[in-house]
């Protein structure tokens, strides 16, 4: 998502507009103001309103009613969103945020619940309110005059598109509310991390067929839909994997301990520090003068200094002194997940405000490859006890600038 900004909150939880938001909601008021003579006629039918499309599309009627629906649209969403919210609270997992975006709305739970019924019941909420707003909307249409036409589409239409949208959310298109409950059921009988494998496959499947389909029908938005589905449903099934495979590591299970950590003085010259980077495969370094921790160096700190002054500058010139650090009992996902949030490659371990080790990205993920190969956090450990020194790969050229997020 792009930028988002809180326009205010429901039950404490705050309600925040995405910029892709501001963007989309126009689009979609033009385009239902643009087909509200081809909808009338479905209206009609489903719920007997007797709309006259002429008289609803007269001078610049039909936009201010397109906006109208498009607003109600979203609100829609936002109440489907805090059908979720208000459910998952009751569990016990607080919501961050409810955001609109491009593509409709997202609740940010905190934590993933993995008892089956909790994520049932909270997955199946948000399509429950949408049915209900659709009969709401629905039961108006008797209370509002005919004469008020403009009011009666708008209330037909939200009706309608509520009641669809539920049933298009019920896809078992993870991570779409459908799959969210395919997990659920299939995690009745199954390890979790082992149904969210298989409801993402379902998913990924559901996301190429609905890529497809938004192809062959030049459907930019079903497109969009489709790749967010299919980059979703990988992506929280390698975050539960992680999970899984992580559940009762530490940091101090798995980092480089303190004395096999390199480190480099403050005074040391970028270029000789460059040198060592090449030398000993490091990409960063912990700052120590007399014996203590006064910073952090990385390869993106000194690539900022020209190459006809490395001589003159020192670590000291470049170094980060807003240290990110971590304590040894710590859990790795904790780390894992401080790393992604910071987008940084490695946390500095701090015991009693001392070094006492380093972990980087390497060492979660050779731990992950260990733990998922031999099942065994024990061999992860032996393997990071015999593995010495902390080592990268060789520093490669780089012109995005963006090696600080790998970095180890």
């Amino acid at each position: 998502m792009f930028k988002s900004f809180r326009i205010g909150s429901l039950f404490g939880i705050p309600i925040k507009l995405d910029v892709s938001f501001l963007l989309i909601l126009p689009i979609f008021a033009w385009l239902i103001g643009a087909q509200i003579e081809t909808l009338v006629g479905p209206l009609n039918a489903v719920f007997g309103t007797g709309l006259d499309g002429a008289a609803l599309t007269t001078g610049s009627r039909s936009w201010f009613l397109g906006l109208a629906a498009a607003i109600g649209l979203f609100v829609g969403v936002i109440l489907h969103e805090l059908g979720h919210s208000l459910v998952a609270i009751r569990y016990g997992f607080p919501i961050d945020s409810i955001t609109l975006w491009i593509f409709g709305g997202l609740a940010q739970l905190s934590d993933q619940p993995e008892d089956w019924k909790q994520e049932f019941l909270i997955a199946i909420a948000g399509p429950i309110v949408s049915v209900l707003v659709g009969a709401a909307s629905y039961l108006l249409l008797f209370v509002v005059p005919t004469s008020l036409d403009g009011v009666v589409f708008v209330l037909a239409y939200l009706a309608l598109l509520n009641i669809a949208l539920a049933g298009f959310n019920m896809l078992p298109a993870f991570p779409m509310d459908g799959g969210r409950v395919l997990r659920a059921l299939l995690a009745r009988t199954r390890p979790f991390a082992r149904a969210t494998q298989i409801a993402a496959e379902v998913g990924k499947f559901f996301a190429l067929l609905m890529g497809l389909f938004g192809l062959l029908q030049f459907n930019v938005i079903l497109i969009g839909i489709a790749f967010f589905i299919y980059i979703g449903a990988s992506g929280e099934a390698q975050q539960t994997v992680m999970n899984a495979a992580f559940e009762g590591v530490r940091v101090d299970d798995i980092m480089t301990r303190g004395e096999d950590v390199h480190t480099v003085s403050p005074d040391t010259s970028i270029a000789e520090l460059l040198e060592r980077m090449f030398s000993q495969r490091h990409t960063g370094y912990p700052v120590m003068e007399n014996d203590r921790l006064v910073g952090l160096v990385t390869l993106s700190d000194a690539r900022g200094v020209d190459a006809v002054e490395r001589d003159a500058f020192t670590v000291e010139d470049v170094m980060t002194r807003d240290l990110e650090v971590i304590d040894p009992d710590a859990e790795a996902m904790e780390a894992l997940q401080r790393m992604q949030q910071n987008r940084i490659g490695r946390l500095l371990v701090i015991e009693n405000g001392e070094l006492v080790g380093l972990i980087s990205r390497t060492d979660l993920m050779t731990a992950l490859n260990i733990i998922k190969s031999s099942g065994s956090i024990e061999t992860a450990k032996r393997a990071a006890d015999e593995r010495g020194p902390d080592h990268d790969q060789p520093p490669q050229p780089d012109s995005s600038g963006s090696d600080r997020q790998w970095e180890r």
